[in-house]
């Protein structure tokens, strides 16, 4: 989970508006133009998991829960891109947990991989501030990666399989920058900056792959 920045973008205006006339008849919130809006703003994966590809069902998410609550119901900025799977988790059940389109959530949680597959491995949330939005989100996290329900290990078991695999994808993109020859290099960081955008996929894991390493990979994370 990282921090998305609600652009005024002519999609949101449009979401926008098309979200104050439904609440009019509260005719219901789920319109083409409101999750094309959100497919935008974060970049075509959940918020939650950050899997991008193979997710079959995306559903709009309620930050806080409307229940029955017409502003929050059809308010843009309570409004988020979840994948089925850990909006199924969340519903109704961590509250409150930290807005990523308010704050940096990879600042306040650290990421982590720990072990190897097979072999204790176990990916790691760990809260960096203690209160309740924090704990929270990291209890939300916790359930998403590892599932609450049997069908929902099966998925979570999923997410993980696509986790590894963008993580030993980006491990090795920086053993290539570790020996590529000086003019390979500037390619690689490019490369390598890629990966750590909001928009690729798993993006809180990578950045603490380089953030836990600082003093090896310090010119990575100035560029």
């Amino acid at each position: 989970m990282i921090k998305f920045t609600r652009s005024d973008t002519e999609k949101a205006r449009k979401a926008v508006s098309i979200l104050q006339a439904a609440r009019e008849g509260d005719s219901g919130y789920n319109k083409r133009e409101v999750n094309e809006a959100l497919i935008e703003m974060f970049r075509g994966k959940c918020y939650i998991c950050e899997n991008k590809d193979g997710i079959s069902s995306y559903q709009i998410e309620h930050l806080i829960p409307h229940r029955g609550n017409l502003e929050l119901k059809y308010d843009w900025n309570n409004l988020f891109w979840s994948c089925a799977h850990c909006n199924n988790i969340k519903n109704a059940r961590y509250e409150p947990i930290l807005d990523c389109s308010q704050v940096e959530v990879d600042k306040k949680i650290a990421f982590r991989k720990e072990g190897f597959f097979g072999i204790q491995e176990k990916f790691v949330f760990t809260p960096l501030e203690n209160n309740e939005e924090t704990r929270n989100t990291v209890a939300l996290l916790h359930d998403a990666y590892y599932g609450t329900t049997p069908q929902k290990k099966i998925e979570a078991t999923n997410i993980r399989k696509a986790l590894r695999t963008e993580l030993s994808n980006f491990k090795n993109l920086i053993r290539e920058y570790e020996e590529a020859e000086e003019y390979d290099k500037e390619d690689l960081k490019c490369a390598i900056l890629r990966e750590v955008r909001d928009n690729s996929a798993f993006t809180a894991f990578k950045r603490w792959i380089l953030w836990d390493n600082k003093e090896r990979y310090k010119e990575l994370i100035d560029f």
